[in-house]
């Protein structure tokens, strides 16, 4: 532990050597422990930067993920693969990528495919070692997604509440019209209500004349049921129903007001902070004022809430006393709270943060302690120790002020550690020291034509105005199709230093680094004040309660598993050979070891890529067992931002919809897209394919026989059926044969070649497979059946599908010896297209309106901090707007917004 510490003195500061800590058996076990868990248990933080704050169907969300140590010291980190999922309202993944990491940093991108419904969506991103550490920690991004595209009907909800008893009453007005505005007037809806995934209510009714409908729903459990969504149907016409949904958020309009006496508790006699959160029904923060009472209802503080719902006071609290909150809420409504009440005995952390330089820190007791006990004060990061302090009080109080230049700009935990050595007091403050990379962009000028090449120059300096090595993203975005405030925008700055090391839902933590001024230090301060939760935990730290490590770092893709006999017993030095069936190629064996496990490693292959993992015993012999090892995949939680989602979806980016549907119809009329999208509305019927499952290239039953599972029950093997009820088969030793095959060929008698849910495997191994796990088997002898196969269908083919041959599925077990296996491989991003209009093979006959202009994940500045793009303006309008984010080799960001006007 080589560094060096400071000792502080009343209103002095003192740097010391590490003396005392060494003579210190109790706090050195303390700083060891911090230590440890550091190095053992080291923390990760992820980053997207998005093209856009929303989308809507038939868009592709484009994003760069940066991925740091909790340090931010540097461009690395632990793992080196990241997984991306797509998450709907219904908290089920939509998709889901595996990204290579380089330097902790990669890029992908998601099409919102029109078989995707409006709605809120979420993004989600972690690595496999972040997982044991909680999903509190991932990076989560709610976002809403609209249809323009086939959508005909526009919504509108607005809901009211009343409580009877413990029974909660809602009464939706939903509000029905055409994409112009006009009423759909007279119009049956029927509709369902789901709270936390159960129906509690269902009926149906006609809209008025202004296309208003009032459903009304009671929740009789609200403390399970808190939450869900309602679920209408509008029948346009005879043949037409459309489909609309809206989020309940609650089933209350109660608001919930939280007090949170600084360091912890209320302390009798000690003068103490109070912080509180006034929060809506819908999640969000509200504005409240109110005064405080003791037992005889004399007013002690008044108060008043600043940003998100809230503030603070200051509480002198004595012996015996009761302390109420009187609320005003903006509706005029009053509620009476019980603050939290003092403890007789105990410690108080008072820390200010007003100063630019200084932190001022205040440390108060009423404990009984002797003139020589000593207190100690840490503070750290996380994990990583920046101060402690040992030293006497006098009196019953200590003050000193502590330099901020000796803390990184972040999160900052302060403990106080009783003369005993047990935390006794804890405070969360916000250093800035400003020291985030200050991003120039520059055009030649800042008005622009249509679709003028623009070449937008980037100029980098860290904070000693360096230039500086860093990788950044780009997003050029049409601002007057997407209008969106910079205080909502989800950033690398408010996620990597705030929203990263707390738990629980943040509203808008990019509002405290944009136009920094006093008052928002003051409200992010408080903010700390009322957020509990943190990523490092004493009382884990002191008891060695640490986290189970379920999953390793992910360096690198490898298969690994183990071999065993029929028996049960491992088979040692054994031979495991892995091949592809489809995709990237490979070709590879080694042996098991003592313990009959094996490992391919440092693997690389594609999302498209499929395995066979082949196993022999030490006798070459096939009659074994393989088992892989998997790691499960990531459940989905309940949504920890419920309360960004929208209620009324299209009409809050109504806009923007209206500019994509221009959009898509420009390009149909060219024909850039197809007409079959546009039948997203229409109720289909699926037709139920004649075979199950099938892996058939031709199409399911497209075959010159078909043998389905029930005509297998009383075969002993798979051979014995076909041979007997399919004819034009000859089964010879075991192998199936084509009697049309059997004199073609100058080489002899060519075999059937076999493929079991799309994998082509060898001929004898069909006589291995359990008939009872075959749920059909498609035969192919013809010219026209076999021909899409190649050479290897020259003897014609047999198409195997099993009953365990699921989609959900990544490895099947066909025969002893055998599997196959379909991991999850690498997703390769593709390039943004930026149409060149210099080119004269464009056509610039189509109108232009899209609303991403310019996107690019891999701009490298050099070390004079320069780099350029160019790119071509679009034909709409207006402001435009480049958003560039980043991080340079030393591990610090940047953000910077720079606009300019198209006419």
């Amino acid at each position: 532990m080589n560094r060096r510490f400071f000792l502080f003195l009343p209103f002095l500061i003192l740097v010391v050597t590490l003396g005392f800590i060494q003579e210190d058996e109790p706090l050195k076990k303390i700083l060891s422990q911090i230590e440890k868990y550091r190095e053992d248990y080291p923390q990760e933080k992820v980053h997207l930067h998005m093209d856009k704050p929303y989308y809507a169907i038939g868009d592709n969300i484009w994003f760069k993920a940066y991925v740091v140590n909790a340090e931010m010291n540097g461009l690395s980190a632990l793992s080196k693969i990241l997984y991306v999922d797509l998450i709907n309202d219904k908290d089920s993944v939509k998709q889901s990528l595996k990204l290579p990491l380089t330097v902790g940093l990669a890029w992908g991108d998601f099409t919102l495919s029109d078989s995707l419904k409006e709605g809120n969506y979420r993004i989600r991103a972690y690595t496999t070692w972040m997982r044991n550490f909680g999903e509190e920690y991932f990076f989560d991004k709610t976002f809403t997604v609209g249809n323009s595209i086939a959508n005909t009907v526009l919504t509108n909800v607005n809901y009211t509440f009343t409580k009877t008893g413990n029974s909660e009453k809602v009464l939706a007005e939903v509000q029905y019209t055409d994409m112009d505005g006009n009423p759909l007037a007279n119009k049956e809806v029927n509709y369902s209500v789901n709270l936390d995934f159960r129906n509690i209510a269902k009926g149906k009714g006609i809209t008025d004349s202004k296309g208003n409908i009032t459903i009304t729903f009671v929740n009789n459990q609200p403390f399970i049921l808190k939450s869900g969504k309602i679920l209408t149907s509008i029948r346009l016409d005879e043949k037409t129903a459309v489909s609309k949904s809206f989020p309940v958020k609650s089933t209350s309009n109660q608001a919930t007001v939280q007090f949170f006496p600084e360091s912890g508790e209320l302390v009798t006699g000690i003068r103490s902070r109070v912080g509180f959160k006034a929060v809506g029904s819908d999640g969000l923060g509200m504005k409240v004022s109110g005064y405080i009472t003791d037992k005889g209802n004399n007013k002690l503080a008044q108060f008043e809430s600043e940003h998100a719902g809230m503030g603070h006071f200051r509480l002198h609290p004595l012996l015996n006393e009761e302390y109420k909150a009187h609320v005003k809420f903006e509706d005029g409504s009053e509620k009476t709270y019980p603050l939290p009440r003092a403890l007789p005995r105990g410690y108080v952390l008072n820390v200010g943060n007003n100063d630019l330089e200084n932190l001022s820190v205040t440390i108060t007791t009423s404990e009984d302690v002797q003139s020589d006990a000593k207190f100690t004060l840490v503070a750290q990061t996380n994990g990583y120790v920046h101060f402690v302090g040992k030293n006497k009080l006098n009196g019953q109080s200590f003050t000193a002020k502590i330099p901020k230049n000796r803390f990184p700009t972040g999160i900052l935990q302060l403990t106080v550690f009783s003369p005993a050595n047990q935390p006794v007091a804890e405070r969360l403050v916000f250093i800035n020291h400003s020291d985030f990379l200050n991003i120039n962009l520059t055009t030649s000028k800042t008005d622009f034509d249509k679709r003028e090449k623009i070449k937008l120059m980037l100029d980098v300096k860290d904070a000693k105005a360096k230039g500086t090595i860093g990788s950044f993203s780009i997003a050029v975005i049409d601002e007057t199709k997407v209008p969106f405030k910079e205080s909502a925008e989800t950033t690398i700055i408010s996620n990597l230093l705030l929203s990263s090391d707390l738990k629980g839902f943040i509203e808008e933590p990019n509002y405290y680094f944009t136009d920094i001024n006093e008052a928002k230090v003051r409200q992010l301060d408080i903010l700390l004040l009322t957020q509990g939760w943190r990523r490092f935990e004493w009382k884990n730290i002191l008891s060695n309660s640490y986290p189970n490590l379920v999953y390793q770092p992910e360096t690198n893709m490898e298969i690994s598993g183990r071999v065993k006999a029929l028996s049960g017993k491992p088979v040692i030095g054994g031979k495991v050979t892995l091949f592809s069936s489809s995709g990237d190629v490979f070709l590879l064996d080694t042996l098991t070891d003592v313990n009959g496990e094996f490992k391919f490693q440092n693997l690389t292959f594609s999302d498209s890529t499929k395995f066979i993992v082949q196993a022999r015993n030490e006798k070459d012999r096939k009659n074994v067992e393989i088992e892989l090892d998997r790691i499960p995949a990531q459940l989905v939680t309940k949504n920890k931002n419920e309360a960004m989602l929208e209620v009324n979806v299209n009409r809050s980016i109504l806009p923007y919809l209206q500019n994509s549907k221009n959009q898509f119809e420009e390009m149909r009329r060219y024909g850039l897209v197809g007409k079959s999208i546009m039948l997203a509305e229409v109720k289909v019927v699926e037709k139920k394919a004649l075979v199950k499952n099938s892996s058939n290239l031709n199409g399911a039953g497209n075959a010159d026989a078909v043998i389905k599972s029930e005509d297998l029950q009383n075969c002993a093997f798979i051979t014995q059926c076909i041979q007997s009820r399919v004819a034009g088969i000859i089964v010879n030793n075991g192998i199936v044969y084509s009697v049309r095959s059997m004199n073609s060929s100058f080489r002899g008698p060519v075999p059937m070649q076999i493929v079991i849910d799309g994998m082509m495997v060898e001929p004898e191994f069909i006589s291995s497979i359990n008939p009872n796990d075959v749920e059909s088997i498609e035969v192919l002898k013809s010219g026209a059946n076999t021909a899409i196969y190649g050479m290897r269908g020259g003897g014609g083919v047999l198409v195997i599908n099993t009953k365990r041959g699921e989609t959900n599925k990544d490895y099947r077990t066909y025969a002893p010896g055998i599997i196959s296996y379909n991991p999850k491989g690498f997703y390769k991003g593709r390039e943004f297209y930026s149409p060149d209009y210099a080119d004269p093979k464009i056509n610039t006959k189509m109108a232009d309106l899209r609303t991403t202009i310019y996107w690019n994940p891999n701009i490298v500045s050099d070390s004079a901090g320069k780099a350029s793009v160019e790119f071509f303006n679009g034909d709409g309008p207006g402001r435009y707007k480049a958003i560039i984010e980043g991080i340079d080799i030393n591990g610090k960001v940047g953000r910077q917004v720079y606009r300019y006007s198209v006419k």
